[in-house]
């Protein structure tokens, strides 16, 4: 059984680790059951709950685990986590690598779709005049009267008045029609628009983003009301602190962190067609 108020947080002082552990005992769960209920291994319930919050990591993960613990104990330590270095950690001047501005986004978008038309205007524009004009092409006469019916063996062609008139009428000329497909460059950015991956964190989350070159795109801590977003391919793997204020989408559909989490941080890769694996220990 759990607590349900937090009378004893106020009768029992000493460290965060010495009260978590005596809550514990006093609900009568085993470190095992801490562990298995917050989805973290036994070693870190063992490291809070003796203070050492060094081999756990991060403080921002620290600070979550705490917190966490805490809230499944039923006790409230925020007024000893306010005097802590925890509750002072800065965050750290993110410089992104991966953001374009819109109006290049723009601007490359409409230069591309120039470059399309001309060349198919370069292409397009000869052949049209020339089947327009047939006649202008001595070539394609030759071919015509080539292709005439011959009369029958021994026919002359009739004369009247010393000139030669033809007995039958050229047939009428097919004309050649191009076809040509231009590539669409509006669809295919919209098609890879929407297969982007998008954060949005509504708390301090510690977040670190790499890329597929093995490059850190992002790293340090994301405060309340910040978003990022991330096209396909760009992304190799993604790791994020205190999950509970991060909100993930891929391709358009939040993303349940939870298959991806352990002790409140969340990582998984993301492949070239933009799903989602877990990081495997």
């Amino acid at each position: 059984m759990m607590m349900q108020s937090n009378e004893f947080a106020t009768e029992v002082g000493g460290s965060c680790g010495a009260r978590l552990k005596q809550a514990r005992e006093t609900a009568g769960l085993s470190i095992e059951d801490v562990a298995a209920r917050l989805k973290m291994p036994s070693r870190v319930v063992r490291s809070l709950e003796s203070d050492d919050i060094a081999s756990i990591g991060a403080p921002v993960f620290v600070r979550g685990q705490l917190r966490s613990y805490a809230r499944l104990v039923g006790i409230d330590l925020e007024s000893q986590l306010s005097g802590t270095p925890m509750a002072s950690t800065a965050p750290s001047e993110l410089v992104s690598h991966t953001h374009t501005p819109r109006y290049r986004r723009v601007f490359e978008q409409t230069t591309r779709r120039a470059v399309y038309i001309v060349m198919t205007a370069a292409i397009a524009v000869p052949i049209w005049i020339a089947t327009r004009h047939p006649n202008s092409n001595s070539t394609v006469q030759s071919l015509d009267m080539a292709a005439l019916p011959a009369g029958p063996a021994g026919a002359a062609p009739s004369q009247t008045g010393g000139a030669t008139q033809a007995d039958s009428t050229p047939p009428q000329r097919t004309p050649l029609i191009a076809s040509m497909t231009p590539p669409l460059p509006q669809a295919q950015t919209q098609a890879q628009a929407g297969k982007t991956l998008d954060l949005k964190f509504s708390g301090d989350s510690w977040v670190q983003i790499v890329g597929t070159d093995g490059s850190k795109l992002e790293e340090g801590i994301l405060g309340a009301g910040q978003e990022r977003s991330y096209n396909p391919g760009d992304v190799a793997s993604v790791r994020l602190g205190n999950t509970s204020a991060v909100e993930v989408r891929n391709a358009g559909q939040p993303v349940d962190l939870a298959p991806f989490s352990r002790a409140n941080v969340a990582r998984f890769t993301l492949s070239s067609d933009g799903s989602l694996a877990p990081v495997s220990d």
